[in-house]
């Protein structure tokens, strides 16, 4: 039987802070994107995606330059 893993650790609907805070490289990409409000308030309970939407960026790449920040 085949089972089948993600490779991705971050996902959409995990928070800016804990995404910050379990892998600190990703704020290069999030200041790539001129999110600059990973350090404030709303980070801790706002989601990728809601940070995505307001910035008017794709949810997608967003994540998928997350999780690529993980492997360098």
């Amino acid at each position: 039987m085949k089972t089948t893993a993600t490779k991705e650790k971050i996902t959409a609907d995990m928070t800016i802070k804990d995404v910050i805070d379990k892998y600190p490289q990703t704020a290069m990409v999030f200041m790539k994107y001129n999110v600059g409000c990973i350090g404030c308030l709303a980070a801790s309970f706002e989601k990728v995606s809601d940070i995505a939407k307001i910035h008017g960026i794709d949810t997608t790449a967003l994540v998928k330059d997350l999780n690529a920040a993980l492997s360098t």
